[in-house]
């Protein structure tokens, strides 16, 4: 009969779905398609206005412009592409806030095989925990990128960097970034702790070029 008939398709098509083989319904390729059609027939309508409107000298201008267009979003999708692998320019690692670096340190951890847990939402400020494949573990924190060693040397106080955790209870390797430069103060702090290393602005142009942070001496392990 044409009711257990459809039926029995319907129980088909479902046990397909379950097992993931029957493919996407046209809900799912269409705003893809129409998408598609867009991006082929807008610059052929502009080409048709600007012929309309200026004749040859409007098409020419119109293929012109459409050219640079390509040409910039083709940059503009490279440069997110290489950002979400974890490699950065110097100048865009300058223009990023707090939590902006800590997403780039993230990105760049899984770039060197690291697993990342962003503990931000927890921590209440930007923070990230790793693990690679030989076992090691960090506990990533950040400096304010608004602070800066100059600041924390002229008002005579040591920075925050013992928010990176508390030394001697666990085996963590505590790395602090910062965009700008550490402090007399911090360094001697951190020499001080074993398995503390930080991270200037340098060392991090140098990390998001692609070096790892084992080529800018990553302690093999804390003490």
């Amino acid at each position: 009969m044409p009711g257990s008939r459809r039926s029995q398709r319907q129980r088909a098509v479902s046990e397909l779905r379950a097992q993931g083989r029957y493919g996407p319904e046209l809900r799912d390729v269409l705003p893809g398609f129409v998408g598609l059609v867009l991006a082929v027939l807008a610059p052929v309508l502009l080409l048709v206005w600007f012929y309309r409107a200026l004749g040859v000298g409007g098409l020419v201008l119109g293929v012109v412009l459409l050219a640079a267009a390509a040409a910039v979003g083709v940059r503009w999708r490279r440069a997110v592409v290489r950002r979400r692998g974890g490699h950065y320019t110097a100048a865009e690692l300058t223009r990023l806030d707090d939590q902006g670096l800590a997403v780039a340190a993230a990105r760049m951890l899984r770039r060197d095989g690291w697993r990342v847990v962003d503990l931000t939402a927890r921590e209440g400020r930007p923070r990230l925990y790793a693990r690679d494949r030989r076992g090691r573990e960090l506990d990533v924190a950040f400096r304010p990128v608004a602070s800066s060693a100059a600041t924390d040397e002229d008002e005579g106080v040591p920075a925050p960097l013992r928010e990176a955790g508390r030394p001697g209870i666990d085996r963590l390797i505590r790395v602090v970034v910062h965009l700008g430069g550490f402090s007399r103060t911090d360094v001697l702090w951190a020499s001080r702790q074993g398995g503390v290393q930080l991270l200037d602005g340098r060392q991090l142009q140098r990390w998001a070029a692609g070096e790892s942070l084992d080529d800018l001496g990553l302690p093999a392990r804390s003490g």
